[in-house]
């Protein structure tokens, strides 16, 4: 994406990202099971299926003598049709094999005239694949018009050519001036030739839809960093739609102590504590009872998503509260959730929680809520107690298990992620207005006295930018580049982006 656009013009172009999450008609995960075990075949990844619906627009024209008749383009016939529908269902069937992310590809369908537009603006689907060979300038505006999320599809050297590589810009963007008129897609909604290039923008509609509506259980509520601490779960429902679910510590307490006063429950968390400190590359520096009373806090965290059917949990007050209840910290039991697949944080921040969930989504790996640290030299350190260990959604990391840092109690882990490693890192502001975000590779995994799970990274980019405009205070990351799914999916929402490891396009 192209961080030299003016994005304040541009958004106010662009209403439907200016008009929030509200106007887009993509169906939230909520339609089916919230509570999913990771989809067959595809490691971690999680989520419901994006539903693509294809359409073909095209329209003939009859030889007038001596006149220009004919607009570009490289469909004529009946026959150019059936041979470029049979070309874009072969074309589509490798694109959804090449997907790491559940993807339904349906019917292609055929539009060369309004009404064939009109059904397919009213297809039960995620997002319309809009293959722009030719047709009139409503047509598109039509599907456009349909609330759901559009890609358009350009032939240039794949051919035959589509007559709205020529016109796309000045004549549906722009509807014949020099400002952009469409309300409901913009430049970077359009592809020429590069599936690869559909299947990013694709990947990204499917965090999104997964994202918003999302349910997450909020154990002591929910809650958000930033000045009177009430931003965070304003915006995550004003925004994202969350269904914030609140469970009590007056419900929790008793759920706990049932646990540890069945016999078999405590049997079974100390057999799963040998097998686990049996995994290579796992060593115990605090005392095993406190592994034991994780996994039973594991337990009672399962049952409440389960009950809530919820693919994620978030603690509040989890450096205090919920301590002396538990008898130990949070910080295991959010890491062996999020190494199984679904998605656990600390601190209730829901200023940050939205990032994590999308991120979650959009990569299909475990993502990290942690602190930053003041940029220098192009170097920050970022932390926490609690880490995954499949950040990669497939293999383990060494681990260290010590106290949570500031309580030195309880279990933590110590993460020890891989150096070299490229991450996307994302920093929301407290009002949820702009997200800034950068790509980095570890250094180290340094043994600070500071929260356990800690790496020093190597920002790609302008740091300074980071030192003087960062916004907010958690940030969120994950293993791999993820940097232009997410900014094309939360300028849907009309968050402004601001990537400071990419000057160029997207």
């Amino acid at each position: 994406m192209d961080n030299n656009l003016n994005r304040r013009e541009f958004v106010k172009a662009v209403s439907l990202g200016a008009a929030g999450v509200g106007a887009l008609a993509m169906p939230s995960c909520q339609e089916h099971l919230a509570f999913t075990k990771p989809v067959s075949g595809m490691g971690l990844r999680i989520g419901s299926s994006l539903r693509v619906k294809p359409a073909l627009l095209y329209q003939f024209h009859k030889r007038r003598e001596a006149w220009s008749w004919r607009p570009w383009g490289g469909l004529h016939n009946q026959d150019d049709v059936d041979t470029e529908a049979r070309r874009i269902e072969r074309e589509l069937e490798r694109l959804k094999s090449a997907a790491d992310f559940p993807m339904e590809v349906l019917p292609l369908a055929p539009v060369s005239s309004s009404e064939q537009a009109a059904a397919v603006k009213d297809s039960h689907c995620d997002v319309l694949l809009v293959y722009a060979a030719g047709g009139n300038q409503g047509w598109l505006e039509t599907l456009a018009a349909s609330k759901k999320p559009n890609v358009m599809f350009l032939r240039h050297k794949s051919g035959p050519v589509y007559l709205w590589y020529e016109i796309a810009h000045p004549r549906f963007l722009r509807k014949n001036t020099d400002r952009y008129k469409e309300p409901g897609m913009d430049v970077w909604d359009i592809v020429v030739d590069d599936y690869e290039e559909v299947l990013w923008r694709l990947r990204a509609l499917y965090g999104l839809k997964n994202t918003i509506g999302a349910r997450i259980v909020a154990i002591g509520d929910a809650g958000g960093w930033g000045e009177g601490h009430k931003l965070g779960p304003a915006t995550a429902r004003e925004i994202w739609k969350l269904d914030i679910r609140p469970v009590a510590y007056e419900e929790l307490e008793p759920m706990i102590k049932k646990l540890r006063n069945d016999q078999e429950a405590v049997e079974q968390a100390q057999r799963q504590t040998d097998e686990y400190l049996a995994q290579r590359g796992v060593s115990l520096h605090t005392d095993k009872k406190f592994m034991v009373n994780a996994f039973l806090l594991t337990r009672v965290f399962k049952e409440l998503m389960k009950r809530e059917d919820a693919p994620a949990i978030t603690v509040h007050h989890c450096m205090g509260t919920i301590i002396p209840m538990a008898q130990t910290t949070a910080c295991m039991p959010l890491s062996f959730i999020n190494d199984e697949g679904l998605m656990a944080f600390c601190e209730s921040d829901f200023v940050v929680i939205p990032s994590g969930i999308l991120l979650r989504y959009i990569s299909g790996k475990p993502v990290f809520l942690h602190n930053p640290n003041f940029p220098h030299d192009g170097i920050n350190t970022h932390a926490h107690c609690t880490a995954p260990r499949r950040m990669n959604g497939r293999d383990y990391e060494p681990v260290q298990i010590h106290t949570h840092f500031e309580s030195d109690y309880g279990a933590a882990p110590k993460v020890q992620m891989r150096k070299g490693q490229t991450i996307t890192v994302l920093a929301p502001s407290f009002s949820s207005a702009k997200w800034m975000a950068f790509r980095a590779n570890i250094l180290d995994h340094p043994f600070y006295d500071i929260c356990r799970s800690q790496i020093d990274i190597k920002i790609d980019g302008d740091w300074r930018k980071l030192l003087e405009e960062k916004q907010g205070f958690h940030c969120m990351l994950c293993y791999g580049d993820y940097l232009r799914e997410v900014g094309y999916a939360i300028k849907k929402l009309g968050i402004e982006w601001q990537n400071i490891s990419d000057n160029t396009a997207t």
